[in-house]
């Protein structure tokens, strides 16, 4: 595949799988009807990238996703104060809110620092057994290690970080971990 030497941005009226392959990869979108604002806003964001090498990850991790089809995409392009990680979705243990900033604690133990909510990973990831289960967290179902009634009920990770949960939550992470 012969990557690009120019930049892109999507237009499109909503195709949420589509959406959530760019969002994955970090690349610009804009929704039908386009946005003067918006418009200006990522053709000046397409003009500021300079590192190319840094933006071809970027195509072949959007390809790559949008290869999955209906499938889940395997990883995520994050950006942080230092430029893009590229990361596979399956190394990352959980993620906190912090302020208007999420950290995203991996496997290796290592963690990112990026300047978006949590929210919008929450959306993201929501297809990858990935779990709000407090205003402060969300979770990778399947790094839950233990989970401990008392105290208000918190799970231990496989980091052995415990995680409080919050009581409106309990339920629903008891019942998705049954279905794991």
């Amino acid at each position: 595949m012969k990557i690009p030497d120019f930049e892109v941005i999507f237009t499109t009226a909503f195709e949420k799988y589509a959406i959530k392959a760019i969002k994955f990869s970090s690349l610009d979108y804009l929704l039908k009807p386009i946005d003067l604002e918006e418009l200006k806003a990522a053709v000046d964001k397409a003009r500021g990238r300079m590192d190319t090498s840094v933006y071809r990850q970027q195509i072949e991790t959007l390809m790559q996703n949008l290869g999955q089809g209906r499938r889940k995409q395997e990883k995520i392009c994050l950006a942080t104060t230092a430029g893009m990680e590229f990361i596979l979705i399956k190394d990352v243990i959980f993620c906190k809110a912090d302020g208007s900033y999420t950290s995203f604690t991996l496997k290796d133990g290592s963690s990112l620092l990026v300047s978006k909510h949590l929210k919008e990973y929450e959306n993201l990831l929501s297809d990858h057994q990935f779990m709000r289960v407090h205003n402060s967290y969300l979770i990778n179902l399947k790094e839950v290690k233990k989970y401990i009634k008392s105290d208000g009920g918190y799970i231990i990770m496989s980091n052995d970080m415990h995680v409080s949960i919050s009581p409106r939550k309990k339920e629903d992470l008891l019942y998705s971990m049954r279905r794991l």
